[in-house]
């Protein structure tokens, strides 16, 4: 399920020679913490109180890597906001943020602490990698000193970076990655990088890239990291919060590693107040390990085996032209049965399933959304639409969507089709969805009741069409194509 071009033969061969000699799988970690967040408080904290929070942190990530390290692991991804939490001023995050060299420097802090002092947590982490053996990626903060010849030097002499760091196993200091697409309020605290950072970089087991949580739904650095510089597994810490339907993180992070064929280490902060969990281990036939729980504060060790090569997979997804069977399809007049929706601030254009077996094309400006489907018997309480988005959204970042969804509504009305909904009782006996896109980048979602995922049992034809494999085993809440335009930005 690639949204790319086949790649050419000299790239392939070189793939394959850069590949020789290197493992052919990997076993991959994520980690999803309950985070222990700072105190309240109105002045920031001290050195050591800081500090202090950060270490009881630690100890728990410190946990993780051994196991994951017990289990075989070569690398684990931890989460974003992992070692302070979150909700900072600009003033009270200063404490917690260490002055993060370029990789470029070759350091280890665990064997050489006093080299760029003082970095308590990059010794602490690079420590946790070099005596586990094992590749550890975290997510904390940078501070850079900058000066009034600079035009963009903030007020208080400094920048401050949301920062991914990346040791190996010999606790070596590899990747450093500045956050470039910050969400809503992290601007309070944290600067925009003057440019977007492509940070990649080698391993025995494959070629990796790295960025964060809000990033995924950008061109750069998502985009740039898989489609030029070919990575093979994207490393994803994330403090991601569930929006139902399309946006629930187990679901959309699945399908984003579909429809990139890429590998996909998400590690997502566990608090359920703020109904963020899922995280996962995916590749681009879909979800090796996810873990999605909005019922106790537990964190979760996941740890499965992948492909280092994907791309050289003889499974591997073709190329698919995401219109071709769709545009075939005959476009109609709107029906009787089309209606106006609300999803997540997008007004969609829906028309309801009156029967418990199909065909049904709905439109909105130039995409229509065609699907084919079997109820396996219609629930007389439970309505299902189909649903067409074409056009910006605006709300907390500004993207181009073209989206394509079989969707259960929250209740029989029809003001109530698109609201956030998690269970269904209705099952499918098959489906078939696709859509006029004139994007590539589409991502292929199927959502079970009980936010559950499907994996192995729904593909995506050449053609376009996301298919049931067989019959769903468990009832619908939504089978989705999302798509990105990123050129309409």
């Amino acid at each position: 399920m690639l949204a790319l071009q086949p790649l050419a033969p000299a790239v392939v061969f070189a793939l394959l020679v850069l590949a020789a000699g290197a493992s052919e799988r990997f076993t991959a970690a994520v980690y999803e913490h309950a985070v222990i967040p700072p105190p309240a408080a109105v002045l920031p904290p001290s050195a050591e109180e800081a500090l202090a929070l950060m270490d009881r942190n630690m100890d728990v990530l410190e946990r993780a890597v051994k196991e994951a390290a017990r289990q075989g692991a070569h690398i684990i991804v931890t989460p974003e906001d992992g070692i302070y939490g979150w909700r900072f001023t600009r003033e009270a995050i200063y404490p917690y943020l260490e002055d993060i060299p370029d990789p470029e420097v070759d350091w280890i802090p665990c064997t050489d602490p006093k080299r760029f002092a003082p970095a308590p947590v990059l010794e602490r982490l690079s420590c946790m990698a070099r005596n586990n053996s094992i590749y550890v990626v975290a997510n904390m903060g940078d501070k850079k000193l900058c000066s009034s010849s600079d035009p963009s030097c903030p007020s208080d002499g400094r920048y401050q970076y949301n920062t991914d760091v990346v040791f190996d196993s010999e606790g070596k200091l590899v990747a450093r990655y500045h956050k470039y697409n910050l969400f809503m309020s992290e601007t309070i605290q944290f600067n925009i990088p003057k440019e977007p950072e492509a940070v990649t970089f080698e391993t025995p087991f494959g070629k990796f890239g790295i960025f964060t949580c809000f990033d995924i739904l950008f061109h750069d650095p998502a985009v740039v990291l898989v489609n030029e510089l070919q990575v093979d597994t994207v490393l994803f810490p994330t403090a991601w919060m569930n929006v139902l339907p399309f946006l629930t993180a187990v679901e959309f992070h699945s399908a984003w590693a579909m429809g990139m064929g890429v590998n996909l280490l998400s590690a997502n902060t566990h608090n359920t107040g703020m109904a963020m969990t899922g995280s996962g281990i995916y590749a681009p036939d879909g979800a090796r390990a996810y873990y999605y729980n909005m019922k106790t504060e537990d964190g979760r060790l996941l740890v499965t085996e992948l492909s280092s090569h994907p791309r050289l997979s003889p499974a591997y997804p073709p190329a698919i032209n995401w219109s071709s069977y769709a545009s075939s399809v005959k476009r109609v007049s709107p029906s009787e049965h089309d209606f106006s929706g609300l999803i997540f601030h997008d007004m969609f254009t829906f028309t309801e399933l009156t029967k418990s077996e199909g065909n049904f094309t709905v439109c909105q400006k130039d995409l229509c959304c065609h699907v084919s489907y079997k109820m396996a018997g219609k629930q007389e309480d439970e309505v299902y639409v189909l649903g067409a988005f074409d056009g910006l959204h605006v709300v907390e970042g500004q993207y181009y969507l073209q989206i394509c969804t079989l969707l259960k509504c929250k209740s029989t009305e029809q003001k109530s089709c698109g609201q956030p909904v998690e269970t269904a009782q209705t099952k499918f006996d098959m489906f078939s969805l696709s859509g006029t896109f004139g994007t590539n980048y589409v991502f292929p979602e199927v959502l079970y009741s009980g936010v559950q995922l499907a994996p192995g049992e729904f593909e995506v034809l050449s053609d376009g069409r996301l298919i049931s494999k067989i019959a769903p085993t468990k009832p619908v809440v939504t089978v989705t194509l999302f798509g990105r335009w990123y050129e309409k930005d």
